[in-house]
């Protein structure tokens, strides 16, 4: 069985990858990208702990699936804000993005 701090070190990883993503990059596709690698990053941690508890149950595992049901209506939504953005400005860049009202 992988023991918990290896679970730990990979969901570390993919938060600080996700956090890179956030300060590097300026397109918005890879901003809602490095957002949902920090969602991912999250829910490996509420499994993870979930089932390396004493009793183990299913509370981590169902916060988790609440957890990507959301990320993905937000996904839904952030998506359908850049197809906008694009048709207006022909651009996504979220940093000339400066003037979305028309």
């Amino acid at each position: 069985m992988i023991p918990l701090v290896d679970w730990i070190v990979l969901s570390t990883i993919l938060l600080a990858i996700g956090i890179y993503g956030l300060v590097a990059k300026g397109n918005a596709l890879r901003l809602f990208f490095a957002i949902e690698i920090i969602v991912n990053a999250a829910n490996l941690n509420l499994v993870a702990f979930s089932h390396y508890l004493a009793t183990p149950n299913a509370i981590g595992q169902t916060f988790a699936l609440f957890s990507i049901a959301i990320a993905a209506a937000e996904a839904a939504v952030g998506l359908a804000i850049v197809v906008v953005a694009f048709r207006l400005n022909k651009n996504v860049d979220v940093f000339r993005l400066r003037k979305l009202k028309h």
